[in-house]
């Protein structure tokens, strides 16, 4: 199987090496993603922040270009409305669709609207400075880049559906403090629809906990 992972905010596709680097020896393929604005050499324009739609637009090249290799699309946190969107355009081209303790939008839903307050009130304060970039928490790698706000702020648009034949995969965190998506997590456990995984590690999964991430991915079935 091929992987395409996407990043959470203010990371890079680096987030993911441990992981790939465990789903490589299993005979698997990965591209791991950064997203426009976030390459570590800084953003392309930086008086023209990407949105959601540029991300989207983003792996949407990516997945068009594959192969026929059975094709899952991950997605953390803010990544989730990035791979939501492609499935959304591309879902035929896809076997599995995985949320990394993620937002799962529907249409007209962005990050901010699905987001809690507390990580509003951070988004408003670390753009502060210009109103377009999002500054790195405290806490995040030394790769980490400001994220833009469009993307955090933008909503999805989605009018298709990725048919029943995709499968569709939840990873929790577990309750973390502050945790958007504890509710999600007890109401796709509920859907017949979703597998659901807990990895009770905190947010970021791929970095504290790769090789149980890895083989949950490894573990999935085509679609």
């Amino acid at each position: 199987m091929k992987f395409v992972m996407v990043p959470g905010g203010w990371q890079g596709g680096w987030v993911f090496d441990s992981v790939a680097a465990e789903l490589r020896r299993g005979g698997h393929h990965v591209e791991a993603v950064t997203l426009s604005g976030l390459e570590l050499d800084g953003p392309v324009d930086v008086d023209r922040p990407p949105n959601l739609d540029t991300h989207i637009d983003q792996v949407a090249e990516i997945v068009d270009r594959s192969d026929g290799t059975p094709l899952a699309l991950c997605g953390h946190s803010y990544g989730g409305m990035v791979i939501a969107g492609v499935a959304d355009r591309l879902g035929d081209r896809l076997d599995q669709l995985v949320f990394i303790d993620a937002y799962v939008p529907d249409d007209g839903d962005s990050c901010w609207s699905l987001t809690s307050d507390s990580f509003r009130e951070s988004f408003i304060a670390g753009a502060r400075a210009d109103g377009r970039w999002v500054a790195v928490p405290e806490g995040l790698d030394p790769r980490a880049r400001p994220h833009p706000m469009p993307s955090f702020v933008q909503s999805i648009r989605l009018g298709g559906s990725p048919g029943p034949a995709l499968g569709r995969t939840y990873i929790s965190g577990g309750a973390w403090a502050g945790s958007p998506f504890v509710a999600l997590t007890e109401r796709l456990r509920d859907d017949p629809g979703w597998r659901v995984h807990e990895i009770p590690v905190g947010h970021n999964i791929a970095r504290r906990d790769p090789y149980s991430l890895a083989a949950v991915l490894g573990a999935l079935p085509p679609g």
